[in-house]
């Protein structure tokens, strides 16, 4: 009867006992496979603090890296003008969302009319759009670029217009 009483005592600390120590221990294993969450912490930078280099697509831009790396994949940047720029016709490999900072950029896709954008203005340019962005020659213009992929400038043909038949 002795062994009989022991034996439930054992399987009644076992039962009881057993379930707390593994959470326990789960709790503990759990601790370990998850690092430590890095507190978030803000960017910021001022104008002073931009680093404005030659733009690899055209020498004529200057651009300013905000985050990622415009060479390699998604990435954003300002991207400064001198009055009177322009770039013909072209595309891009990835889409991009442009803020006009200051300055008026003129846009225009192919065969469509141009607009002018003032400060403060949107455009989203898909990466098949083939369009011209221009500077006006009245003053400089600045831009921010948030891209989905690296930057690049892929000239593009204009669509030849059709002859008409000689008679």
């Amino acid at each position: 009867m002795k062994c009989i009483l022991r034996t439930i005592l054992v399987a009644l600390v076992v039962v009881l006992f057993a379930p707390a120590a593994l959470a326990e221990e789960a709790k503990a294993g759990a601790a370990k496979a998850k690092p430590a969450a890095k507190p978030a912490t803000l960017v910021t930078m001022t104008p002073d603090e931009l680093k404005w280099v030659p733009n690899p697509a055209n020498a004529d831009v200057m651009m300013a890296v905000v985050w990622g790396d415009p060479a390699k994949g998604p990435h954003a940047a300002f991207h400064k003008f001198k009055p009177g720029f322009t770039a013909p016709l072209h595309t891009h490999s990835s889409d991009m969302h442009v803020a006009v900072v200051s300055g008026t950029i003129i846009t225009g896709t192919e065969g469509g009319p141009e607009k002018k954008l003032p400060p403060g203005s949107y455009e989203y340019q898909p990466h098949t759009a083939k369009h011209v962005t221009k500077c006006d020659t009245a003053s400089g213009c600045v831009i921010f670029v948030v891209a989905n992929g690296k930057f690049d400038l892929v000239p593009a043909e204009e669509k030849k217009k059709k002859e008409e038949p000689k008679k």
